[in-house]
């Protein structure tokens, strides 16, 4: 049998690591941006049109590099980063695998700008689909400007499984924030179709903070600060008040690199055990400085994975430190056995005794006051004297009623009322007893019973259901009904959580919401729908931005239908709570009216069915 294995070729080799490395456009973007920090970038610029689909361009003014390294670049596993294994574990750069713009070029259009601050002409290459077009001497200022075009170009099938613009763009959005907050030492400007879209100078990681995600931060930022030999530990955390049901604003860096860890997360949600309330996730921006010895970074090829030696140690110190950071600044109570009395009197006051008080035993204030006679000049020289006229008795003011009354010649008994009515019946007057048809259940859900059986309803889901269709009518069929404020509610969130508002605004506005302003960072409403209590407000635009965030509708995805099950889910009746009978059976009927009772607007059953067969096989 002849031989069947065979080397790959290297452009198609390179394609099969894009598969891992390049996933959309936002891997491309992250990749970019660390290869210019590496390159001691202080300043870099971000280009994007049509969400990085048609041009993803980084231009930095680091180092640069020579005509050979500029050509070897885009070979694969060629790296200035490492140069053998026990280099793994002493990294100080974000990228050591020399695969990014090998994966890069084998399914984009490449242009490569490039000079060193010694030269006097730069080196331009473009790349298309792993294969060198041209290689030129061009003129360029110092640093590096690499251009990706038409990204997928030769991968139909990987193109079409790519979202919609504003999806891709949230997505670049968020690899933007992890690269720059752990680098607020350089300036990053980011442009999308020819707008500016963040503008970030050189600053401290406080203001980095604020920069990105809106003056109203500032106030929210609790600093945590901790060094021991094992960690170093500076950053800061939200304050509980502030506490969001997205976990959009929780960032781990160790080693000035961002990573996902459920591990640390725990340990932060347990420094804030009892501060938070049900389904609220604390916001966090700290950086993590270990030995790079005792790390792994080489595990997933995003490098957002860290393996530690000892993680219950940094588990411990990470929990203590932020927990003694709430206590410091007064946000959680503080246990403080050895704590001097002294102090909780002012010092001023500390060395005085008890002040004296003097008290009238003779005071009567019901005594009646004596005559005071006028010593004034002007009465003693007209011998006149003026004497204060005695208080009158309380009991004078009932002095002659008795005469009074006996004026009164009205006799009560003479006095004729009309008689009520009489209406005649010939019929008994009962009382009609309605029976309840309905009964709640560990206030979770609804037994009602039909002709076959039984039959049990999840009050959540059928809720959901209910308010989903009502939703969908209208914001489609009518406009909904709106009920004005008498206070305009002013809300604050991120330039991106704005964006996102803005393109819902219209169907916002279908289902009874009202903008009076929406600003870069706040809004103000000033009308929202009958059903809707303004302090719920908040909460079901941040659901709603989160879903949105989360659910990543695609170009055939419907907004209107996702704003409906986000309102849906916001204002559907929570398990556990309680309802009236009046309420438990327009619930059912509402549930019966819809359009699909059966199933909830995330297609979960709503309701299940139980026969008497059923029930009489039960007590077999």
């Amino acid at each position: 049998m002849a031989d069947i294995i065979q080397l790959l070729p290297d452009h198609v080799a390179n394609q099969i690591a894009a598969g891992e490395v390049v996933q959309r456009p936002a891997s491309v973007v992250k990749e970019l941006l660390e290869n210019a920090i590496d390159a001691g970038a202080t300043h870099i610029k971000l280009i994007l049109k049509d969400a990085g689909k048609t041009l993803i361009q980084v231009i930095d003014n680091g180092k640069g590099m020579s005509v050979t390294d500029a050509r070897l670049s885009f070979e694969r596993h060629a790296t200035s980063k490492i140069k053998s294994a026990d280099d793994l574990f002493q990294l100080n750069t974000k990228g050591f695998r020399g695969e990014a713009l090998a994966s890069i070029a084998a399914i984009a259009h490449v242009e490569l700008k490039t000079k060193q601050e010694q030269d006097e002409v730069g080196t331009c290459i473009v790349i298309e689909g792993s294969e060198v077009q041209s290689q030129d001497v061009v003129v360029t200022p110092k640093g590096t400007s690499l251009s990706v075009k038409n990204l997928f170009f030769n991968i139909p099938a990987r193109r079409n499984f790519l979202k919609s613009n504003p999806v891709e763009t949230r997505h670049i959005i968020d690899e933007f924030h992890r690269v720059a907050l752990a680098h607020p030492s350089i300036g990053f400007v980011m442009y999308h179709n020819g707008s500016e879209v963040f503008n970030l100078p050189v600053s401290n990681y406080r203001q980095r903070i604020v920069n990105i995600f809106g003056a109203k931060t500032n106030e929210k930022l609790v600093p945590v600060e901790e060094d021991t030999e094992v960690l170093k530990i500076s950053g800061f955390v939200g304050k509980p008040e502030f506490a969001k049901k997205t976990r959009g604003e929780q960032f781990f860096f160790v080693n000035d690199r961002f990573i996902k860890s459920a591990y640390l997360n725990h340990a932060i949600g347990s420094a804030f055990d009892g501060l938070l309330k049900d389904g609220a996730h604390a916001s966090y921006f700290l950086n993590l400085t270990v030995n790079p010895q005792t790390i792994d970074i080489n595990i997933h090829p995003t490098k957002t994975e860290i393996k530690f030696d000892d993680e219950h140690t940094l588990y411990a110190i990470l929990r203590s430190a932020v927990k003694h950071s709430l206590g410091q600044f007064n946000i959680a109570p503080v246990l403080d056995f050895e704590r001097d009395a002294n102090l909780d009197t002012p010092y001023s006051y500390q060395q005085k005794g008890t002040p004296s008080v003097t008290v009238d035993s003779n005071f009567n204030p019901f005594a009646e006051e004596k005559t005071v006679s006028n010593t004034s000049s002007t009465a003693s020289s007209s011998n006149t004297s003026f004497k204060k006229t005695p208080a009158a008795n309380w009991e004078s003011l009932y002095v002659g009623l008795e005469s009074k009354g006996n004026n009164i010649q009205q006799d009560f008994s003479e006095v004729h009322f009309e008689s009520e009515q009489q209406n005649a019946s010939i019929f008994e007057d009962k009382k009609i007893e309605q029976k309840q048809s309905t009964y709640q259940f560990h206030n979770k859900y609804v037994v009602s019973t039909i002709k076959s059986g039984l039959l049990l309803i999840d009050q959540n889901r059928a809720h959901q259901r209910v308010l989903y269709e009502d939703f969908l009518k209208h914001i489609t069929v009518k406009e909904g009904m709106s009920q004005q404020l008498l206070f305009p509610l002013e809300l604050h969130f991120s330039p991106q959580e704005i964006e996102i508002i803005k393109q819902l605004q219209s169907d916002l506005e279908h289902t009874g919401f009202v903008f009076q302003k929406i600003e870069k960072e706040h809004v103000e409403i000033t009308g929202v729908p009958v059903m809707v209590p303004e302090s719920e407000v908040s909460i079901i635009l941040e659901q709603l931005i989160s879903d949105v965030e989360n659910e990543v509708p695609d170009s055939n995805f419907s907004a209107t239908d996702l704003l409906a099950k986000s309102m849906a889910k916001s204002l559907a009746i929570k398990t556990g709570q309680s309802l009236t009978a009046v309420e438990q059976e327009h619930l059912v009927n509402s549930l019966f009216a819809c359009k699909a009772p059966s199933v909830s607007p995330t297609n979960r059953t709503t309701f299940v069915t139980m026969t008497v067969d059923e029930l009489d096989k039960k007590f077999v």
